[in-house]
């Protein structure tokens, strides 16, 4: 038999297995691998290691042309040479979101942005890394200096400022040229937002629910 969802019942539902039992495989600059023992509803029990992520903020930035500002990134794990939008760390303690990833366009592109909203939410691998992503959009672009004291280290020393309009991204993604889950996504986004004249989008405070239940989920 199919199951057709409603509009209404399309939405990840917050869960918790118990867990029996967890230990730390190995300590990371960013993250921790763990390993834990989970109960299932039948009552098994089941091993799964998965990255421990502090999760992370991108933003599709829009000028008036409708291009977007971009970085290009290597990136070890896959080793490529990534088109990424701003991003970074959610790891500084107690920061909102909002003001993390204004701090991220400053940083990397020396950028301010005069509107915010909230593009899309996401869970980046979620069958191994607890990794809560949110992407911004930020139009009305201003030019403005990387904060005080702030020094591009590692990849980021290489890392190159690129733009692009929007369309073009769109196309790139869609024949498989482009790969940075935030940029794919924000990209894709962006697009269905713009097609309904840009009435589809969330605030830029709006309640990140999902990422709230994984912080509460995963304290040890």
């Amino acid at each position: 038999m199919t199951t057709v969802l409603a509009a209404a019942e399309l939405a990840d539902v917050p869960l918790a297995w118990p867990v029996e039992g967890s230990t730390v495989l190995g300590h990371g600059h960013i993250a921790d691998f763990r390993q834990d023992q989970i109960r299932t509803p039948d009552g098994s029990l089941i091993t799964r290691e998965y990255l421990q992520h502090p999760g992370a903020v991108a933003v599709i930035a829009l000028d008036a042309e409708e291009r977007v500002a971009l970085v290009r990134q290597y990136r070890h794990p896959v080793r490529h040479r990534l088109v990424e939008p701003p991003a970074g760390l959610l790891d500084v303690d107690g920061e909102d979101y909002l003001a993390a990833v204004q701090r991220e366009l400053a940083e990397e592109v020396d950028l301010a942005a005069g509107e915010w909203h909230v593009l899309v939410d996401q869970f980046s691998t979620p069958g191994i890394v607890g990794e809560s992503v949110r992407v911004y959009l930020a139009r009305d672009l201003r030019g403005t200096a990387a904060p005080d004291g702030f020094v591009r280290e590692g990849e980021e020393a290489d890392m190159d400022v690129v733009w692009a309009p929007l369309s073009d991204l769109v196309d790139a993604v869609l024949a498989g040229r482009l790969h940075n889950p935030s940029l794919v996504s924000g990209v894709l986004a962006a697009e269905a937002a713009r097609s309904r004249g840009w009435a589809s989008l969330r605030p830029a405070d709006a309640p990140w629910p999902a990422r709230e239940h994984l912080v509460a989920a995963t304290r040890r």
